[in-house]
């Protein structure tokens, strides 16, 4: 049996139908589910939610969405065990219901604070590279990777930068094993400070899970390189060089791109726990 994702939408996002596209291209079932209608979510045997700008970003990226009775149950549905994983607006509504990093369940123990080091304010979107930092296997979203595997992904946002007021955090979640990417240099070096950094984020944080590895937030967007084709063919990755021989040989088509693992890895995921 195919696992039954529900991709949560909020007013104003605005990645929905392609995340929905990218889970049934990894041989799902999707169902875009409005956050108005929260007693269907059961059925459902995990969660994404997509980028964008729930309620206009009012107040803080995510804070209005957190409220909404859909986190109520994603929050219960979580606590079963089931997979949760928010793509950048979507990791901010996590972070803001306090599902993540989730070491005081309810509190709200980090932030997404405005982007720095980038010479200026505001929005930034890029491709960058992220690595997996931590074990594969115990995270939803890096499931099938490999331990230091380097992902080429989009980045799109202006308040991505995980940070926090609580001293020491940063350093117990990576003891923890919940930074579970961080972004990179191409060659799966540190990032060494803007673009390779895009937002200035503590220890370089990509994405970070809670305790128990089934709810995710990552602010890169995995469902911008779930096709081959959207991979740009400058950059300096195995899959531009893999894009150009495949269009070369007239086979580019609908192939898995990078972050097409990203979404095997929620697939298998869900399987191993069916």
């Amino acid at each position: 049996m195919k696992p039954r994702v529900a991709v949560i939408q909020f007013p104003g996002v605005n990645c929905e139908y392609e995340t929905k596209a990218a889970v049934e291209s990894s041989g799902m079932d999707g169902a875009i589910v409005r956050w108005n209608q929260p007693e269907v979510l059961e059925k459902f045997d995990g969660y994404i939610l997509p980028g964008g700008f729930s309620y206009q970003d009012r107040v803080r990226a995510g804070a209005v969405a957190a409220a909404d009775d859909v986190i109520e149950v994603v929050i219960e549905q979580a606590e079963r065990g089931k997979p949760v994983v928010g793509i950048c607006n979507g990791a901010q509504v996590l972070v803001e219901a306090g599902l993540v990093p989730g070491l005081n369940p309810g509190q709200i123990d980090l932030a997404l604070a405005p982007n720095t080091g980038m010479g200026r304010e505001g929005y930034y979107a890029n491709w960058v590279f992220v690595k997996v930092t931590s074990n594969p296997r115990r995270s939803v979203a890096t499931y099938g990777l490999d331990p230091d595997e380097v992902l080429p992904i989009p980045i799109a946002h202006s308040e991505g930068r995980f940070t926090s007021s609580l001293a020491g955090i940063f350093d117990r979640l990576d003891r923890a094993g919940q930074i579970v990417f961080r972004y990179c240099e191409s060659d799966g070096r540190p990032a060494r400070g803007f673009p390779s950094d895009p937002n200035g984020s503590e220890l370089l944080a990509a994405g970070i899970s809670n305790p128990r590895g089934n709810v995710v937030a990552m602010m890169p967007h995995p469902e911008r390189a779930a096709y081959l084709r959207q991979v740009p063919e400058e950059l300096d990755s195995f899959w531009a060089r893999r894009k150009i021989a495949s269009r070369a040989e007239a086979t580019e088509g609908d192939q898995d791109g990078p972050c097409a693992r990203v979404f095997n890895s929620i697939r298998d995921y869900i399987r191993s726990s069916l």
